[in-house]
C-alpha cells in the first residue's frame, strides 16, 4: 500500500452528512477516492449489524471489482456491513468506520468515534464532535448578493427522535433574531443570513419568512445552498442544538457559535455531553439567554487532519513491526 496516495472507498448510504465525515477523512489520506453507496436487501436494510449472518448477495449495489481498495471508510448503520464483509474477503485491507458501529470494534482497523459517544478502546480514535470535509480556509467567490460584512448565519435544523421543534419554538427563535437586528444602531448594519436543512419541516419554513423575510437573507433549499459560503465568511453562527454535524462544521471558522436550545422529547447523554464539550471548549455559548453579540475566539477545529495524522502514523507503526 501507498501510504501517501492509497487506493480509497468510501462506503456510506448516500446522505449528505456521512459522505462529509467519510470525505473529510479520505480527502486528508489519499487523492484516490471512490465513493461506493450502500444497498441492502430487507431485513439486512432495517436490522441492527451483528444480529443476521453477512453474505455478498445482501448488497443490492454492484460493487467495483477490478480493484481491491487498501482503505475502506464507512459511516452509518447500512456501511458497517459492507465494510465488514470486505474486511472477511481482503483481509489486509484497512477498514475505519467514522461514529459508533454499534458492534465489536475488533470487525476494523480502527473506529472514529467523538467524545460524546464516550466510546473507547485500542483501537478507537476519539474526534472533537462530528468530523468533516470543510478546511480552515477557501477562496469560495461570492455568487449570492449576500454582504459578508458583520453576517450573521442562522443555520436551522429540524425535529428528531431526541428534540422537539414546535411552532412556538420557531416564533420564540425568531424573535430573538430579530432583537439581535434592532438590539441597537451598531447592529443594523449587520446582515442575517438563513439556511434551513433537510429536517426543517414546510411549518418551521411558512414562519420563518413570515417573521424574518423583512430583516434576512431566506434559502429554503432552492438554488446553489450557501452553506459551505456561511462557514467561511459569517462573523457569529446561530444553530439549533438538534445536529452536532451543524455545530462541528461551523466550529471550523473559529468565530462564535450560539446554539439555540431547543426542548428534549427525552434525555440524551450523548447530546448533553457534546453541548457541555463545546462550551467549556469556549466553543459555543447559549442563544436563549443572550442579551447582545459577544465576540470571543477559539481554536478552529480540524478534526479531520489531525486524526488522518494519527491513523497515518498507526499505520506506519504497524508495518515496521510485521
Amino acid at each position: 500500500m501507498n501510504i501517501d496516495n492509497p487506493k480509497i472507498w468510501s462506503l456510506t448510504d448516500g446522505s449528505q452528512g456521512m459522505i462529509s465525515q467519510t470525505k473529510g477523512l479520505a480527502n486528508e489520506l489519499s487523492i484516490n477516492i471512490k465513493e461506493v453507496k450502500t444497498e441492502i436487501i430487507f431485513p439486512w436494510n432495517r436490522l441492527q449489524p451483528g444480529i443476521l449472518p453477512i453474505f455478498s448477495w445482501i448488497f443490492k449495489n454492484k460493487l467495483p471489482r477490478n480493484e481491491i481498495p487498501d482503505v475502506v471508510i464507512s459511516c452509518g448503520r447500512k456501511s458497517v456491513y459492507l465494510s465488514v464483509y470486505l474486511k472477511k474477503k481482503y483481509p489486509n485491507i484497512i477498514n475505519i468506520h467514522i461514529q459508533n458501529p454499534k458492534i465489536s470494534s475488533k470487525y476494523f482497523s480502527f473506529i472514529i468515534a467523538p467524545n460524546h459517544d464516550a466510546l473507547f478502546g485500542e483501537n478507537i480514535i476519539n474526534s472533537t464532535g462530528a468530523i468533516h470535509h470543510f478546511k480552515k480556509t477557501n477562496n469560495l467567490k461570492n455568487h449570492y448578493e449576500i454582504n459578508t460584512k458583520n453576517l450573521i448565519t442562522c443555520i436551522i435544523g429540524g425535529e428528531n427522535n431526541h428534540y422537539n421543534f414546535s411552532k412556538e419554538n420557531t416564533l420564540d427563535l425568531c424573535e430573538r433574531i430579530k432583537k439581535i437586528k434592532n438590539y441597537n444602531n451598531n447592529n443594523n448594519n449587520k446582515e442575517i443570513l438563513v439556511i434551513t436543512s433537510r429536517r426543517t419541516n414546510q411549518e418551521i419554513k411558512n414562519i420563518l419568512k413570515k417573521e424574518l423575510n423583512s430583516v434576512s437573507t431566506l434559502w429554503f433549499g432552492e438554488g446553489k445552498n450557501p452553506y459551505e459560503f456561511a462557514l467561511y465568511n459569517s462573523s457569529y453562527f446561530i444553530i439549533t442544538s438538534d445536529s452536532t454535524s451543524m455545530i462541528s462544521e461551523a466550529s471550523i471558522s473559529g468565530k462564535p457559535i450560539y446554539v439555540y436550545q431547543l426542548p428534549m422529547k427525552r434525555k440524551s447523554k450523548r447530546f448533553i455531553r457534546f453541548h457541555e464539550e463545546f462550551r467549556k471548549m469556549n466553543i459555543t455559548r447559549d442563544f436563549n439567554t443572550l442579551d447582545k453579540l459577544e465576540n470571543w475566539t477559539y481554536t478552529k477545529l480540524e478534526e479531520s487532519e489531525r486524526i488522518a495524522g494519527i491513523i497515518k502514523k498507526r499505520i506506519i507503526e504497524r508495518k515496521n513491526e510485521s
